[in-house]
């Protein structure tokens, strides 16, 4: 008779994803929760997070990097870039949840994208490439139709460091905390803010804010 282990946190991550409304498959959710428990083990050597309860990463770090998932427009094939990507977030979530993506985490450190390329090989996703880079250094050979980043930089900075990575009619999708009001106005006058979206992250209670900017006078 074959015992199947339960994961101890599957029932908050399931609750956490019908409350984003993502429905993703028992597959996808062991998957996250095997990036959970890649991430607690290598923490407790390599820091790569203060956030050091597993309990605390699904709702800090999975639900955070997921939450705005039904915000992004990328279609089956969408290059995404996560600009400094750190221990992988959103990028590891994000390509769990979206195995039709291809996904590239971008980091300058490489203890970080030595873990990340652990968490590849461990957990199987041929849909992400890690890059020890420095973002203003990188030139890829295609654009990204969704350059993404968790905590990277200020807006301004975010959109100066990348825009030569952006695909036409690409987009950036900055995920903030607080609404950044003062980032906003200072903004390039060549960008435009297409939209803010509010997030609500199950078991977050910071504000979190999808911040969606585009090349004004790009292709919509």
């Amino acid at each position: 008779m074959t015992v199947v282990t339960v994961h101890p946190l599957a029932d908050a991550l399931a609750a956490g994803l019908a409350e984003l409304g993502l429905a993703l498959s028992s597959d996808q959710q062991h998957t996250l929760l095997a990036y959970v428990d890649l991430l607690a083990k290598w923490n407790k050597t390599y820091s790569l997070t203060a956030i050091r309860e597993p309990e605390r990463m699904v709702s800090h770090h999975l639900l955070d990097s997921l939450a705005p998932l039904p915000r992004l427009s990328g279609e089956a094939g969408c290059r995404v870039l996560d600009v400094g990507s750190g221990f992988g977030t959103p990028g590891i979530p994000l390509a769990i949840a979206r195995p039709d993506w291809q996904l590239f985490l971008l980091d300058s450190n490489h203890k970080k994208t030595t873990f990340l390329r652990q968490v590849v090989v461990d957990l199987q996703l041929p849909n992400v490439t890690v890059l020890t880079e420095r973002v203003e250094a990188y030139r890829p050979e295609a654009g990204f139709q969704i350059i993404t980043s968790r905590a990277f930089a200020d807006l301004g900075e975010f959109v100066k460091l990348t825009r030569h990575l952006l695909a036409p009619g690409g987009e950036w999708a900055a995920l903030k905390g607080v609404y950044p009001y003062e980032e906003i106005a200072q903004l390039a006058v060549d960008i435009r803010v297409a939209s803010v979206d509010h997030l609500a992250v199950p078991g977050l209670e910071a504000e979190r804010h999808l911040v969606h900017l585009k090349m004004e006078n790009a292709a919509a």
